[in-house]
Formats: C-alpha cells, sequence, structure tokens
C-alpha cells in the first residue's frame, strides 16, 4: 500500500494551525497591543479566505444537487439522495486507526472487529472528468486480522416517509478497488424490535478502474412493519480486505413503486 507523506504532511499542517487558532481567545487577554491587531488582521484576512471556501463549496453542492435532480430514474421514482459527504467538505476528513463504530460526518461510520485497527478511511475529492459528485470515500486497509469489515451510510428519514413494502430501493454505486475483492450491499430497515435485511452481491469488480452498479432491494421480499419503521441504512460489506483500498467514487440510493404485474 502507498503511503502519501505530502497528504499527511498536509494535513499535520492544517490540524496544527486550527489548533492555534482555537487557543487564541485565552491568550488575548495576555498579549501586547500590537501583537494583537496584527493578528485581529490576519484572522480578518484569513476569515475572508474561509469564507469565499464555503462560498465555493455551497455553488458546488448547490451544482451537485441539481444534476443529482436530472439523472434518468425509473418511472414513478418519489425519493432520491447522495450522501453529503459526496457534495462537500466535512470536518474532519479523515480517520486513521478507527475504533469500530467511529462516525465520518453525520451519515457514514466505519465497522470492524480488527484488533489493531490497521484502517484509514476518509473523504477524498473526486477529479475523474466522468465523476458525478464532487467528493467520495477512499478507505485503505493494511494488516487486517479481523473477519468483517463494512461502511454503514445511514439514510435520512425521508427515506421513511410513506415507505411500504410495495416499494423498490435502487442503489446506484461507482467503486474503484485496488485489488481482488468482493463487495456486497446490505439494506436494513429497522421496524419496532425486528431490523430486516436484504444482502446483495457487487459483482464482476475489476481492479484499478470505476466499477459501475445497479442494485435493487424490492421490499416485498421484507417482513416490514410499515407502521413502526423508525431507521434504515446501508452497509457496503468489504470481504478478505487485507492490503486493499476501496474509492467509493458514487452513490445515489433513489426509491420507486414495484411495477404491478
Amino acid at each position: 500500500m502507498a503511503f502519501r507523506p505530502r497528504a499527511w504532511i498536509r494535513r499535520k499542517a492544517h490540524e496544527r494551525v486550527a489548533a492555534e487558532w482555537a487557543a487564541m481567545p485565552a491568550r488575548a487577554a495576555r498579549m501586547g497591543t500590537d501583537r494583537l491587531a496584527d493578528l485581529a488582521e490576519d484572522a480578518r484576512g484569513l476569515r475572508r479566505n474561509l469564507d469565499l471556501f464555503l462560498l465555493a463549496a455551497d455553488r458546488r453542492a448547490a451544482l451537485s444537487r441539481v444534476v443529482l435532480d436530472t439523472l434518468p430514474l425509473p418511472g414513478g421514482t418519489d425519493w432520491r439522495w447522495r450522501p453529503g459527504f459526496m457534495s462537500g467538505r466535512i470536518s474532519p476528513s479523515g480517520m486513521a486507526a478507527p475504533e469500530s463504530g467511529a462516525s465520518l460526518g453525520d451519515a457514514a461510520r466505519l465497522f470492524h472487529d480488527c484488533p489493531n485497527a490497521a484502517l484509514m478511511l476518509q473523504q477524498v475529492q473526486n477529479t475523474r472528468i466522468t465523476d458525478l459528485a464532487g467528493y467520495g470515500l477512499r478507505l485503505e486497509v493494511l494488516g487486517f486480522a479481523g473477519h468483517f469489515l463494512s461502511i454503514s451510510v445511514d439514510l435520512p428519514q425521508e427515506a421513511l416517509d410513506g415507505l411500504t413494502r410495495n416499494h423498490v430501493l435502487r442503489l446506484e454505486t461507482v467503486i474503484e478497488i485496488e485489488s481482488e475483492g468482493d463487495i456486497y450491499a446490505r439494506l436494513n430497515i429497522g421496524n419496532g424490535p425486528n431490523t430486516d435485511q436484504l444482502l446483495r452481491h457487487l459483482g464482476g469488480m475489476r481492479t484499478g478502474q470505476p466499477n459501475h452498479h445497479v442494485t435493487e432491494f424490492d421490499l416485498a421480499y421484507t417482513e416490514i412493519n410499515e407502521n413502526r419503521l423508525e431507521k434504515i441504512w446501508i452497509d457496503l460489506i468489504l470481504e478478505n480486505p487485507v492490503m486493499n483500498a476501496v474509492h467509493l467514487r458514487e452513490m445515489i440510493v433513489s426509491r420507486h413503486p414495484r411495477a404491478n404485474m
């Protein structure tokens, strides 16, 4: 697995600068007026740059939403969604050696049973001309000594509003994988004391290039209680992930009614 020293140095530099500015308010009372004036001017310049960046990020997120709204989806589609970590920058943007259940952003979590947690999950910018999402997730796995590893993505409440067993959940993904390995997608729906699950295999993964998959979960094959829907999420499960890297370049979830026969 290639180590990227520039990215590591850049991340550490950002962390150091952020920590220094976080400590500034407590130090202000002890500073001389000249030093305080200089730092205040630096802060105003930094704020201008941050405001410009946030404006650009908001525009990029709005463009991503426009693209999502115009994608061709099955007739009758009544809901569509792309995770927020694919539309705009999140903070923190990565985590190394995470504990099982650790969160990245407000939607993605990493579950595993690797004792040494030789893993790294980070948000990365998509740069291919064919990428529709501005950002993706990259998972790097080193010496994995566990038995399971999955990226869990929570779906918003809107996915449950009006959901019935007559619906089909459609998952569209673009995934790039460095070495051969199997990936499964599992839909989980918490309803009352039960959690109904549907598992699908994302087959035909070619290494070193984006793999596009469209997977459908027909809820007629579940026993969900439509009156007690509480939570819904999707797990992307990696099988035999040792010394591998997976880049999730796109993830779109939509919902449409099953065609009547």
